[in-house]
C-alpha cells in the first residue's frame, strides 16, 4: 500500500471515532452500574474465560494487558467490593483461580446484554466502514 489518500484518512478517523464513542459509552454504562471500567473489563475477562474454574491472575493480566502485580491489585480491589473471589485450583493447589461472585455475575450479565445491543446498533456503521476501507485499500 502506497501513499494514503484523503478518503483513507477519513475512514480511519471515522472508525477511530466510532471506537472511542463505544468505549466512552461503555465506561458510562459501567459507572451507572457502580463499576469502574477496569472492574467491568475484569468481570468480562472472568466470564469470557473458557474454563469454568475461572482464570488465573496471570491469564487475567494477559487479557487486560496488565502487568501481573497490577492485575493482583485489581483483583484485590474487586474482591473487597464483593465482585470476585479467589479459589485454590482443585487439581493444583499452587494455582489460584478467580471467579465472579453472584453480584459480579449479575452486573456483568446486565452490562453485557446492553453492550451486545449497542454493538448490534453499531454493526451497520462498522460494516460500512469496513467496506470503505477495503475499497480504498484496493485503489
Amino acid at each position: 500500500m502506497g501513499q494514503l489518500n484523503r478518503q483513507q484518512y477519513t475512514e480511519l478517523l471515522a472508525f477511530r471515532v466510532a471506537l472511542r464513542r463505544f468505549f466512552r459509552w461503555s465506561e458510562e454504562r459501567a459507572a451507572e452500574a457502580g463499576l469502574t471500567s477496569a472492574q467491568h473489563q475484569l468481570l468480562l475477562a472472568i466470564q469470557g474465560h473458557g474454563d469454568d474454574r475461572g482464570p488465573t491472575v496471570g491469564e487475567l493480566a494477559d487479557y487486560l494487558l496488565l502487568r501481573h502485580h497490577s492485575a493482583v491489585g485489581l483483583v484485590d480491589r474487586a474482591e473487597v467490593a464483593g465482585l470476585v473471589e479467589r479459589r485454590r485450583d482443585e487439581q493444583d493447589g499452587r494455582v489460584t483461580r478467580v471467579t465472579a461472585t453472584d453480584r459480579g455475575r449479575q452486573l456483568i450479565g446486565r452490562l453485557s446484554r446492553s453492550h451486545l445491543e449497542e454493538l448490534v446498533r453499531l454493526a451497520p456503521l462498522l460494516e460500512h466502514l469496513r467496506q470503505d476501507v477495503q475499497e480504498a485499500a484496493a485503489d
